[in-house]
């Protein structure tokens, strides 16, 4: 097999990889999809039972790569004090099949993510926004904070979530950002009168809903990472503007975020020009695509071979 690299969670986080270095991955993989010189699979998943959801993508890129990306989403995990979301990506060498890197998922889950939104939100959100409203505190809250902070001359936060713990470090780490940070009593406190909005809460498809569209204000922009699970079926019509990560994906998944005659494009149309947002709130509503851990592992991985990062295995 030969040597390859190893990058762990930790090192990746060392690495001063920002995420409008990963947006701008993301926006250059999307030039590459729709030139046909990347080539990615929608993502597949299983849900066992017991709340958990697994999910790999892949992608195959003309640079050089294949990346393989396997996710397990254990919501039971906090309470045995581990991370929700585990697992790992092998970046490979796409002329051999030979392995190159491994790489980190829960770093590049989390980046890419938040990267994704911000290649959204770069269209759709007013540039001038200074308030976010979070629903879910974990780390998904966290990444897109940091990525929307170096986009927007941000001022304040409001957050709503069901374990303290997070809610609380969320806050502090605004506050250590010098912004103001309020933890809102209900979902509708930390949603009325923002400019930006993240959900992020766990994936359980036996969540009940309880956010409502309508309590956003015209012009705001919303980040919907959790699949819309916690927001009422009905009121996504509320949103002028909804966007997903890939078309084809949302097509053929067997439990569409929102009914598909209400998708209004997906980021590749949206960042080639081919979507004109509508009046009202405006929504990036997405499961992740492959495309997006691509580019995020590929550009740890050439970091990496720049700067001699991470440690070298012999298989």
């Amino acid at each position: 097999m030969g040597q390859f690299t190893y990058l762990s969670d930790d090192t990746l986080e060392t690495m001063n990889i920002t995420p409008s270095d990963v947006a701008d991955a993301i926006e250059a993989a999307l030039v590459a999809k729709s030139e046909g010189r990347l080539h990615v699979a929608p993502k597949s998943a299983i849900l066992p039972g017991d709340g958990r959801y697994m999910m790999s993508t892949l992608g195959v890129g003309d640079d050089g790569f294949i990346v393989v990306k396997q996710v397990t989403v254990c919501p039971d995990n906090p309470a045995r004090g581990l991370p929700s979301i585990n697992g790992a990506i092998m970046v490979l060498d796409a002329e051999t099949g030979l392995l190159r890197a491994m790489v980190g998922a829960n770093w590049v889950t989390a980046v890419r993510t938040a990267a994704l939104s911000a290649v959204a939100a770069r269209r759709l959100a007013d540039p001038g926004s200074e308030s976010v409203g979070f629903i879910g505190t974990g780390v998904q809250a966290r990444a897109h904070l940091d990525a929307f902070a170096g986009m927007f001359p941000l001022k304040r936060i409001k957050a709503f979530g069901r374990g303290r713990a997070n809610l609380d470090a969320l806050c502090d780490h605004a506050r250590g950002m010098g912004l103001e940070a309020e933890a809102s009593d209900t979902p509708e406190a930390a949603l009325r009168d923002v400019d930006l909005v993240v959900t992020s809460v766990t994936l359980n498809y036996d969540i009940e809903p309880f956010l409502d569209a309508r309590w956003l204000k015209p012009g705001c922009f919303a980040a919907i990472t959790d699949l819309g699970l916690p927001w009422y079926s009905e009121s996504m019509a509320a949103f002028g503007t909804v966007i997903v990560d890939d078309r084809e994906q949302e097509r053929e998944s067997p439990k569409p975020i929102l009914p598909y005659d209400q998708v209004s494009g997906d980021l590749t149309e949206l960042v080639s020009g081919e979507v004109a947002p509508k009046a009202g709130p405006m929504a990036f509503a997405f499961r992740g695509i492959a495309l997006g851990d691509y580019a995020a592992a590929v550009l740890a991985v050439q970091k990496a071979d720049a700067t001699g990062a991470g440690q070298r295995v012999s298989g």
